[in-house]
C-alpha cells in the first residue's frame, strides 16, 4: 500500500513547493467541529503528504492514513496499452489494490481535498465506491471540487489549522482533469446518504457528504 501512513511532507514531485496561501473554508470549519466534539476516530487524508495535518489530527486524539491518488495515477505502470482495435485503458483493479486497500479498516472521517478533479475518468466512480465501502455509516467527508478550470489553477498540499482557514501549497504540475458541475457532483455522490454545499469566493467549491 504506496503512500499510506507516510508522514513524508517534502514535496518531491516537480513543481512542488512555495509558501502557503491561507484560504477559509466553511468546510473545513463545520469537520472541525465534529472532529472537536468526537474521540479516537479514524481519518483518511487522500492529498500530498503534509506532516501539519498529521501532528494536527493525532493531537486531537485521532489516528491518520494517508493516501496520495493523484500523485499514483500519473505513473505510467496503471496504463494498459492498446491492443488492436481496443483502445488503450487504466488497470482500475490493480490500482485500487494497492492504493486504497486498507485491510479491513473502517474510517469515520474522509478528508478527499480536490483530489477528484485530477484523476483519471475510469478511476473516479471506483474511487468514490470504495470510500463509500470504507466509510463508517454516518461518517463524514469533505470534498472540493474545481467550478472552472482556470489557468492559474495549480495542485496543491492543503494543511489543516486550527481555525476555519486551510493553507495551500503548490505540489506538483499536474493538470487539472475534470470540472464538474453540481448535478454531475451530486450524481458521483448518489451512493452517499446527504452531501451539503458551501459557497466560496474563489473557484472551488466544497461538499461535506454523508455516509
Amino acid at each position: 500500500m504506496r503512500n499510506l501512513f507516510s508522514s513524508d511532507s517534502s514535496g518531491s514531485a516537480k513543481g512542488a513547493g512555495g509558501n502557503r496561501v491561507p484560504r477559509h473554508s466553511s468546510g473545513w470549519k463545520e469537520l472541525l467541529k465534529h472532529l472537536s466534539a468526537q474521540e479516537s476516530l479514524r481519518v483518511l487524508d487522500i492529498g500530498p503528504t503534509s506532516s501539519t495535518n498529521i501532528n494536527y489530527i493525532t493531537s486531537l486524539g485521532h489516528s491518520i492514513y494517508m493516501a496520495n491518488l493523484v500523485e499514483e495515477a500519473a505513473k505510467p505502470e496503471w496504463v494498459v496499452p492498446a491492443e488492436g482495435d481496443k483502445p488503450a485503458g487504466f488497470n482500475v483493479e490493480s490500482f485500487l489494490q494497492s492504493n486504497l486497500n486498507f485491510s479491513g479498516r473502517m474510517f469515520d472521517v474522509v478528508i478527499l481535498w480536490d483530489t477528484a478533479d485530477y484523476l483519471p475518468e475510469p478511476l473516479l466512480g471506483p474511487v468514490f465506491a470504495r470510500i463509500h465501502e470504507v466509510l463508517q455509516p454516518g461518517g463524514l467527508m469533505l470534498a472540493f471540487f474545481h467550478a472552472s478550470q482556470d489557468a492559474e489553477t495549480s495542485f496543491n498540499r492543503y494543511h489543516l489549522t486550527d481555525t476555519d482557514v486551510i493553507e495551500m501549497q503548490r505540489a506538483g504540475n499536474y493538470p487539472l482533469l475534470n470540472v464538474y458541475s453540481n448535478r454531475k457532483i451530486e450524481n458521483m455522490l448518489s451512493e452517499f446518504s446527504n452531501f451539503r454545499f458551501f459557497l466560496a469566493k474563489d473557484s472551488l467549491r466544497e461538499v461535506i457528504i454523508t455516509r
